[in-house]
């Protein structure tokens, strides 16, 4: 086997070091974030309507919790006049969710089906 191949590292874990998975996480990782996210999902909003969803927090904070909703690719700012349209991007949710949880998920329920069949 060659040093530093997917047998050596195990077959998953070439995948587990997307920096783009790790940029989703972070950003699920924050309530704040996560409830942002929930607004997002009802439908796009100004960054004033969003500050205004969030009248417990400054402008300042609301401002840097978007920001690493855009690192993340999670959100998308459109700029249309004098505003900045924000809105949903559900894609890298979609592959968090079809990596890690639909994975994981069918692993549990084959072990489970295991399981019964002993």
């Amino acid at each position: 086997m060659r040093k530093g191949s997917d047998a050596d590292r195990g077959a998953g874990s070439a995948r587990s070091e997307d920096p783009d998975d790790d940029r989703v996480f972070k950003a699920l990782a924050s309530p704040v974030r996560r409830r942002m996210l929930d607004v997002l999902k009802e439908s796009e909003r100004t960054t004033g309507r969003l500050c205004e969803a969030f009248g417990e927090l400054d402008r300042t904070t609301v401002l840097q919790h978007l920001r690493v909703l855009e690192r993340a690719g999670l959100v998308v700012g459109t700029k249309v006049g004098r505003e900045r349209r924000l809105a949903l991007a559900p894609m890298p949710i979609r592959r968090i969710y079809r990596r890690w949880i639909a994975e994981y998920m069918d692993a549990a329920v084959d072990l489970l089906e295991d399981l019964g069949a002993e």
